[in-house]
């Protein structure tokens, strides 16, 4: 049974180009949002970045009630379409109108420009859940065998990383087609164009429209071939208990909760690169650096997780990590102070490929674990919670996500990044070493603490082929 398991192939490459280019799509709206956004409102609308950081977390944890009405719906599906399609194509509408909502530059002030900011971002956040959650859920039903989910995940999320690093690069080139607008490379001497309004809307526009496009590509293409019904309504307190009893997946949320410092990168990349680099533009070198090691490390995952299984590849790269992103912070330390030296200066962008060597352990090794999490609770209770899951997982996520931007904000903000940016003066030491420090150091402490919970998990190995094989003929006999 285990070898006609894992010799089948269910997904031809057209499904696999379709749910890669999907999450593509999705994620470069997301990272715009997670990278621009805090940047806009504070240079374009004049809003306080500590206030908008500590808006849009609230935001992410009201929007959070979300997650588990859209797991309970897709987990009470009938429909023809599967269980996740549906959402997915309800999603883009609202996705593709409040994407680009976000970056009108509107006239209030005062509290009508924080409300403004709120319930927008709010919106927003509700109908990237619409989507989130079934795009994330539809992995574990994609094949049943785990070996190709597997390698289907790693490729997946390899285009999900690239496209939320995609902004980098999008912004760059609008701001060079924009006339008028900001300068991409800043000579010796002259400072930078700050972004203008039209260019943040028009790159919002552009994005919204390419990523929904290709979003839409996972229930044209992709089906649900992993299907088992439930009549029954999941509330939020079933969800909560599903979680009690399902060890496992509990603790890849409470690892994911412990490592939310590898969020904070992107949050805080746009100010990076304008502190360290002299131009805010040229956070494509610093998204591009760190995204190369980055995809490496998810190409070679699958080969990692064959020879080492999850849990120790895992530990792995959250070791790791800790090690290069404090090594990065202290390059950076030296060379902050003498930037015209070479070896400081190559020393400074390798670190950061290094660290990106890491980013593995939090994008893909979370979806793989949760998979493996569904089918370990199908084994032990007959229920399949898909839905339940993944709207943790996600909710997970997005909560994770916006409290790394927010602490990173704070960080940017108690540095004096936005006096220096007002008064025209030029960045001191300390400044940089505090928002590298937030950058770097602390994301690079924080998977270090991650790794505890994963010590205990279990669903590794042959436990894991165990599980599959079991589901796989239980499966068999309902439908003969």
């Amino acid at each position: 049974m285990s070898e006609k398991t894992t010799a089948k192939k269910y997904m031809n490459f057209k499904e696999i180009a379709a749910y890669s280019l999907g999450l593509f799509g999705f994620q470069a709206i997301v990272g715009l949002l997670n990278s621009y956004q805090a940047e806009f409102d504070g240079s374009i609308l004049g809003a306080n970045v500590s206030i908008v950081a500590i808006l849009i977390l609230i935001a992410k944890i009201v929007s959070a009630a979300a997650d588990p009405v859209v797991g309970g719906i897709m987990d009470r599906s009938k429909s023809k379409k599967g269980k996740f399609k549906p959402m997915i194509i309800y999603s883009l509408i609202p996705l593709l109108v409040f994407s680009a909502v976000v970056f009108v530059k509107v006239p209030f002030s005062g509290f009508g420009l924080y409300a403004w900011i709120f319930i927008t971002y709010l919106i927003w956040s509700i109908a990237m859940t619409m989507g989130d959650v079934p795009s994330q859920g539809i992995a574990s039903a994609l094949t049943p065998d785990p070996t190709e989910r597997t390698n289907v995940v790693s490729i997946s999320n390899t285009f999900k990383q690239i496209g939320f690093s995609a902004c980098v690069v999008i912004v760059p080139v609008v701001c060079l087609i924009i006339k008028g607008g900001s300068r991409v490379i800043v000579a010796k001497g002259e400072t930078d164009d700050p972004m203008i309004a039209s260019e943040y809307l028009f790159t919002a526009i552009l994005t919204a429209l390419f990523g929904c496009i290709l979003f839409a590509l996972i229930p044209l293409v992709n089906k649900e071939r992993v299907r088992v019904e439930s009549n029954e309504k999941i509330t939020a307190k079933d969800m909560l208990y599903a979680l009690k009893e399902n060890k496992p997946l509990m603790l890849v949320i409470v690892s994911y909760f412990l490592g939310f410092g590898r969020q904070m990168a992107m949050g805080i990349q746009v100010q990076a690169a304008n502190v360290l680099l002299g131009s805010q533009n040229l956070v494509a070198v610093l998204g591009i650096v760190t995204a190369i090691g980055s995809m490496i490390s998810m190409a070679i995952c699958p080969v990692l997780i064959k020879k080492m299984g999850e849990k120790k590849v895992y530990i792995l790269l959250s070791v790791y990590g800790f090690a290069a992103s404090v090594l990065s912070f202290i390059v950076g330390h030296f060379w902050f102070r003498n930037p015209e030296n070479t070896v400081l200066t190559i020393l400074f962008y390798a670190s950061l490929f290094l660290i990106g060597l890491q980013f593995a352990a939090v994008t893909l090794m979370p979806m793989i674990m949760t998979a493996d999490c569904v089918d370990y609770y199908e084994y032990t209770t007959g229920k399949r919670m898909e839905g339940a899951a993944y709207s943790i997982l996600t909710l997970t996520i997005k909560v994770c996500l916006a409290l790394g931007t927010a602490v990173g904000l704070i960080f940017v903000n108690a540095s004096g990044y936005y006096d220096t940016l007002n008064s025209g003066g030029a960045f001191t030491n300390s400044t940089k070493d505090i928002l590298f420090f937030a950058y770097t150091a602390l994301p690079g402490i924080l998977a270090l603490l991650s790794v505890i919970p994963i010590l205990k998990y279990d669903v590794v190995g042959p436990k894991k082929q165990e599980i599959a094989d079991a589901l796989q003929q239980r499966r068999a006999e309902k439908s003969e």
